[in-house]
């Protein structure tokens, strides 16, 4: 099972914090660094020092690391117009070598974008259908060959739809609860179907939707990575674990019901068993990002348990 590193920058976090948890993640050996894609914290607390733009800094992250896949879940597609994504990613994409990965989502968090001044429309998911369709035609439009689309939301004429990425193919990631219509996107347009914060059950279940899609769709199911995204929450012993707990304000018993949290042989149980049914992959969302022990102890304790 791969694991990855996923971080809620909007909670407060600057660039060279994330910039350490990055370096780490690479040292430690894990697979990728994963970041959110907010401009306003969520829940209590003041979010200082403030929002950082999530591709400005993959595009930082993509010159300060080596080996590490770069990505988001999600990228927002009410921030950005398609076309300038398309651009913004391919070029990101060049900058690391070829290490960059696409999560693509809606747009949900309404407040954000009326504290910044961002339109949020009401017909998201058709949009992001759209977008979905928009940058991965920019993307595989042979060079020399223009790119068109009349869509609803998004009409482009003639593109040279350039620049190409470093990758062949920027693997794309859908994701979420949907029980119809994001498991035919992910079906069409996705690599990876990611489902964030479910359940065992809820997440067989969704995975079987989304294989179901695909087979429906004339493609192998297989052909779609299946992950999870978890909260994560690991001690050494009981106090550990109850301090990590505390410092990200949440429960332990809550934390071992609903996300990854526990010893190290605890954790990497619960793995298994979303590896039973089906996930290959799980981003760990680290909430305290100046607990650099924290992974360590997971690349340490947890990681070599998984096989």
């Amino acid at each position: 099972m791969d694991l990855r590193i996923f971080t809620e920058p909007q909670q407060g976090a600057d660039y060279d914090t994330l910039l350490k948890v990055a370096r780490a993640t690479e040292e430690l050996g894990f697979d990728a660094f994963f970041r959110s894609d907010h401009y306003l914290r969520m829940g209590s607390g003041d979010g200082l020092p403030g929002p950082t733009d999530a591709w400005i800094t993959l595009a930082g992250l993509a010159r300060e690391t080596e080996r590490i896949r770069l990505g988001t879940l999600m990228t927002a597609g009410t921030f950005r117009l398609p076309g300038v994504l398309a651009i913004q990613v391919a070029q990101v994409d060049q900058m690391s070598g070829g290490r960059i990965e696409l999560g693509l989502g809606a747009g949900w968090f309404e407040e954000e974008h009326t504290a910044y001044g961002i339109p949020f429309p009401k017909e998201k998911f058709d949009r992001l259908e759209e977008q979905l369709a928009i940058v991965t035609g920019l993307w595989e439009t042979e060079v020399g060959k223009t790119f068109s689309y009349e869509g609803r939301h998004y009409r482009l004429a003639d593109s040279p739809a350039l620049p190409k990425p470093a990758q062949r193919k920027i693997p794309v990631l859908v994701g979420g609860h949907g029980a119809t219509r994001t498991p035919r996107l992910a079906a069409r347009y996705a690599d990876e179907f990611n489902i964030p914060f479910a359940s065992l059950e809820d997440t067989e279940r969704q995975f079987g939707r989304v294989r179901a899609a695909a087979e429906e769709a004339g493609r192998p199911a297989g052909d779609l990575v299946y992950s999870n995204a978890l909260v994560v929450c690991v001690g050494k012993d009981d106090a550990e674990v109850a301090r990590r707990a505390a410092a990200i304000g949440r429960d332990v018993e809550e934390l071992k019901a609903n996300g990854l949290a526990g010893s190290p042989a605890e954790v990497a149980d619960k793995l298994g068993r979303y590896a039973a049914v089906g996930s290959s992959r799980v981003y760990l969302q680290v909430l305290d990002l100046d607990d650099l022990d924290h992974l360590e102890l997971i690349s340490a304790q947890v990681a070599p348990q998984l096989g």
